[in-house]
């Protein structure tokens, strides 16, 4: 049994860890339901009687979740019930938290995106106008870019990971349980190109479902293996990411990159350069972003439930968060400088973002973890709470749905006030779409209805099952 605990990242203790939780048990417990002390009671007064009646009172404690440990005539008492309600509470929580909260970081880092006629700043943020548009930019460039990506790479390995385990408590063999999984990768970058190419927003479904068919087979090895290639993948990343983006840099000749959309665009022009285009953007956005590492390290994390039962870790969840967090701002730091206080060459700047863009990864864990903490913490959820948990139930419907706001406000084939804005005015614009996804998300959850794209991801991915 150790074995098998160890071989699937389980943490194993030689001894009860509950030890500490077992109390004197008496014949009335106000701490008891009535239900429990009916059946409490004749296991009370079991002494003496056949030893297998008590075993068959015994038992019966046991459907509701209390264990007894007999010492002579006293009978100490651990109910595990409430601890297991907790830890489904704790599992939506931390999670459905964060996916809420992640969908508005994203709806930030691609607002700038479609603003065409603003002069590019650093990277792909737009040029500042006045003073609230530096705000804005310098907390993107230290909180946003390069790490809301992150952050949901962080939960996409953790989904994948959770996935994968429902399949096999199922009675799934894991061949099959990796198939699911598999076909489940493969609709999401369906659903992105549908995204890219008919709605003409900003993708990053195909990315991730490339990245589910890249790691899935880490999914049926020891963790020993994931460790190995989390390392291996990382270290690449980490030599070439500089260099890659110091050359590209260095061959456009500035320290941003003016948006792709432009005022002559329009819907046929944008669908038929997105049909031709698409089938590269996923793998040029793994080659020119370290994405892997943050799904890698997702999935690492996984295995040892420290979301979906952060209760129980909560010492390394202030660890990932602190250190995470001094990485993620220190990296962020050198590009701050860039075309304000420090001109460096363009190779040289070049380095830097690839720098930016690898502390993204320890700050995206960071995010997950601050939400892992919330989750270990919060016991009564409020209304603010259930409304960004309802939204990150329907994060893939809510994605969808805020990127095609973007367009209908933003691009130049819809509203075209992209062209009309500054960065500070398309940051609220995007906290604006955002708050009406929260609502819309609230609604749906009051009517217990799921999201419409979670629904038909669903039927896609069983419909043979």
């Amino acid at each position: 049994m150790k074995d098998a605990f160890l071989l699937h990242g389980f943490p194993w203790v030689e001894k009860d860890p509950n030890k500490q939780e077992y109390s004197l048990g008496k014949l009335e417990d106000g701490r008891r339901s009535s239900c429990l002390n009916s059946i409490f009671y004749p296991r009370r007064m079991t002494f003496g009687i056949k030893i297998l009646k008590k075993q068959a009172l015994c038992k019966d404690l046991k459907k509701p979740g209390v264990f007894l440990k007999v010492q002579g005539e006293d009978q100490y008492v651990h109910s595990v019930k409430q601890y297991s309600i907790t830890n489904g509470k704790k599992r939506a929580v931390s999670l459905d938290l964060a996916r809420g909260a992640m969908l508005l970081l994203i709806a930030l880092a691609h607002a700038p995106l479609y603003l065409y006629n603003s002069e590019p700043g650093i990277m792909q943020r737009a040029e500042s106008i006045n003073f609230f548009d530096q705000v804005v930019n310098l907390f993107g460039m230290f909180f946003i870019d390069n790490r809301a990506r992150a952050m949901f790479a962080v939960i996409f390995g953790y989904g994948l990971v959770l996935s994968f385990e429902s399949q096999i408590s199922k009675g799934k063999r894991k061949k099959v349980a990796l198939k699911t999984i598999q076909r489940r990768s493969w609709y999401l970058i369906l659903f992105g190109i549908m995204l890219a190419v008919f709605i003409g927003g900003q993708d990053i479904l195909m990315a991730y479902g490339l990245a589910g068919l890249l790691v899935s087979w880490l999914l049926t090895r020891e963790i020993k293996a994931l460790i190995r290639t989390l390392t291996i993948i990382t270290l690449l990343y980490c030599l070439f990411t500089p260099i890659i983006w110091g050359f590209n840099m260095q061959e456009i000749g500035s320290y941003g990159f003016a948006p792709e959309v432009s005022a002559t665009d329009t819907y046929l022009s944008i669908t038929m350069i997105s049909m031709l285009s698409f089938p590269i953007i996923p793998i040029m956005i793994h080659l020119m972003f370290p994405i892997l590492p943050s799904v890698l390290a997702g999935m690492w994390i996984a295995r040892y439930q420290v979301l979906t039962k952060p209760e129980q870790h909560v010492r390394t969840l202030y660890f990932i968060t602190i250190i995470g967090l001094t990485v993620s701002f220190l990296g962020a730091l050198p590009l701050s400088f860039i075309g304000s206080v420090w001109h460096p060459g363009f190779f040289i700047a070049g380095l830097i973002s690839g720098l930016h863009m690898l502390t993204g990864i320890p700050g995206g864990l960071a995010y997950a973890a601050i939400f892992g903490w919330i989750g270990a913490r919060l016991k009564n959820p409020g209304y603010m709470s259930h409304s960004l948990m309802a939204l990150g139930k329907r994060s893939l419907t809510f994605y969808v749905w805020n990127e095609a706001m973007l367009v209908l406000f933003l691009s130049p084939v819809a509203l075209d006030l992209g062209g009309r804005v500054s960065n500070g005015i398309a940051a609220m614009m995007a906290v604006g779409i955002w708050s009406l996804s929260v609502v819309l998300a609230t609604l749906l959850e009051k009517n217990n209805l799921n999201g419409p794209l979670e629904i038909l991801l669903r039927q896609l991915v069983y419909k043979h099952q």
